[in-house]
């Protein structure tokens, strides 16, 4: 629908997921005067929770776990807290359960992690230790565009060990203790395990994960929508919702507009608008794989075999490494395994908020071909099933989303894809496109500010936060 009042603001910013919230929050502390407006009836984007089974059962419609979001070197500075934002932290912050009942974890100290990996106990602690002690100086950089870092030498360090692929990496392992622990780490790349750069997604959320834990925030992941969204408002900021964009027309008049969406929400909002060349680079920006996903109201916990899946809110099931590396491929290549890799959170476990006295949820995904209409709930639950027998009989209710029903719920989700695209060595910094800087489009003024822009996808506000600091330095410095 087109907006009938055209009031000035300095800014205005189109979307209010974590990176759009962000956005405007930076600009609004600033002291300038900044709109966001959001299509739905509700803010958040990814962080959104509702009762999907049955009443009383909150769930997380898409993220569930935040160890971006406790550790984002933009979050961290402001107080959500006093806006009734609250982390959960669970004693175990990832597990990873094998065929013989038992399972590697991942804890707050590096060296209580270390000390399960047996013969890789060692090996983990060179590996852990230098770039979780350097992760302070160097987080902005990481999360960030490319660009001269602050410390140069443990920007060296951590880029040594990022660069390569996974597999390659773990070379290095022995045990498949830590080979499964770090495919699964790896795989949160939506990628082959094979591809470059695969290594950074695992070490930045295992040095999350030894630095701030992984956290879950109490009473659904759309409080921490809320608190932004209430920290915002408190600076001056104003929201609409239920705002749908179609042209840039819609908006009031503003010094700078940024859009929290992806290349091709670009091309269909001003296609005819951008230059050339700059059209012709969003039209070639490639989107990864998708994600089905199920939720579940279930009788009791889950019953894992091995007691460390019982202490995690986050487990990973996918056995070896080479049972993950051959699902993600055929992933990758169009196909569906079945024995695809499952991420699963039982945020029930450790918020009484979020199901009745007894009863418990679980929130699981599996990453599928762009686009895939394949109901992936028989192979999810088998693999469930496989390291928590018994996992089926407790079912109460379930709720399903196939990739066209992502992308329903939030059209950023191009095809399932909840990165805003592929992060491969091609699109990790010139994402969307290569320019001076990512954030800007062809148009003066515009600017592009979700996960489509480094560093990409997760809920750390961080896309957000240097495209606003980009359209400032341009426009109001």
């Amino acid at each position: 629908m087109s907006r009938q009042d055209k009031t000035e603001f300095d800014a205005v910013v189109v979307g209010s997921g974590p990176n759009g919230l962000a956005a405007g929050i930076t600009l609004q502390q600033k002291g300038l005067s900044v709109l966001l407006l959001e299509a739905k009836d509700t803010i958040g984007g990814g962080l959104r929770s509702a009762e999907l089974t049955l009443p009383g059962y909150v769930h997380d419609i898409c993220s569930a776990i935040h160890p971006l979001a406790a550790g984002s070197p933009f979050f961290s500075t402001l107080p959500l807290t006093d806006h009734g934002l609250e982390y959960i932290y669970p004693d175990v912050a990832a597990a990873h359960p094998f065929d013989n009942g038992q399972a590697v974890i991942l804890k707050g100290s590096i060296a209580e992690t270390a000390r399960l990996l047996g013969r890789d106990e060692r090996a983990y602690m060179r590996l852990m230790s230098p770039l979780v002690e350097d992760w302070p100086s160097i987080a902005p950089d990481v999360l960030g565009p490319l660009h001269f870092p602050k410390s140069p030498l443990a920007m060296a360090r951590f880029g040594l060990k990022a660069l390569p692929s996974a597999s390659f990496t773990a070379r290095s392992f022995h045990t498949k203790e830590l080979r499964g622990l770090w495919a699964g780490m790896a795989a949160h790349a939506i990628l082959p395990l094979s591809q470059v750069t695969t290594s950074a997604i695992a070490l930045v959320l295992m040095i999350a994960g030894h630095r701030k834990g992984w956290p879950l925030p109490g009473r659904g992941s759309s409080s921490i929508a809320d608190a932004l969204a209430s920290y915002f408002i408190s600076l001056g900021g104003k929201i609409e919702t239920g705002i749908y964009v179609r042209s840039l027309k819609d908006l009031p008049t503003s010094k700078a507009v940024l859009l929290d969406l992806t290349p091709r929400q670009l091309l269909r909002l001003a296609g005819h608008q951008w230059s050339p060349l700059y059209q012709r680079q969003l039209e070639k920006y490639r989107y990864g794989s998708g994600v089905f996903k199920v939720d579940w109201a279930l009788d009791g916990r889950i019953p894992f075999t091995a007691a460390g899946c019982r202490q995690a809110g986050t487990v990973h099931i996918g056995n070896t490494l080479e049972e993950i590396a051959e699902a993600e491929l055929l992933t990758w290549k169009g196909g569906h395994p079945d024995k695809p890799f499952v991420l699963l959170a039982q945020q029930s476990a450790f918020d009484p908020s979020r199901a009745p006295s007894g009863k418990h949820t679980a929130w699981a995904y599996c990453h599928v071909p762009n686009g895939s209409g394949k109901d992936m709930t028989e192979a999810i639950e088998r693999q469930v099933e496989r390291f928590a027998p018994g996992f089926r009989d407790l079912i109460l209710a379930r709720h399903v989303m196939n990739t066209a029903q992502l992308e329903e719920y939030n059209a950023n989700y191009i095809g399932g894809d909840i990165s805003g695209g592929a992060i491969d060595w091609r699109q990790l910094f010139t994402r969307p496109a290569l320019r001076s800087s990512p954030y800007r489009t062809s148009e003066k003024g515009i600017y592009i500010c979700s996960s489509s822009t480094p560093p990409g996808g997760g809920v750390h506000g961080m896309c957000g936060y240097h495209a606003a600091q980009r359209a400032w330095k341009d426009i109001f410095q």
